[in-house]
């Protein structure tokens, strides 16, 4: 449960296909005049054995890595707004 000076940020993930054809869509809720939206994919190897399970986690996994770079490319711009200096590098703490 949030704190009553915590933000909540969600993500939602929709999941759907057909045969051997999955895609996810990631979509990050809450982060003040931002929404952000990203798909991933999957498909299977005509020549494995059609597991469903495994196509929704690697779409899902796709889509949640290019949510990502999304929110990187967003938190770069924001930076760069404040400093006024192009951002080469981000460090982890």
């Amino acid at each position: 449960m949030a704190k009553a000076h915590e933000e909540v940020w969600n993500v939602h993930i929709a999941i759907g296909g057909d045969g051997r054809m999955t895609r996810a869509e990631a979509r990050l809720e809450g982060k003040p005049d931002t929404v952000l939206v990203s798909e991933g994919t999957a498909r299977a190897n005509p020549e494995d054995e059609n597991v469903p399970a495994i196509g929704r986690e690697l779409a899902v996994a796709r889509a949640l890595s290019e949510l990502s770079h999304q929110l990187l490319h967003v938190t770069i711009q924001d930076i760069e707004g404040h400093t006024h200096q192009r951002v080469t590098r981000l460090r982890d703490v």
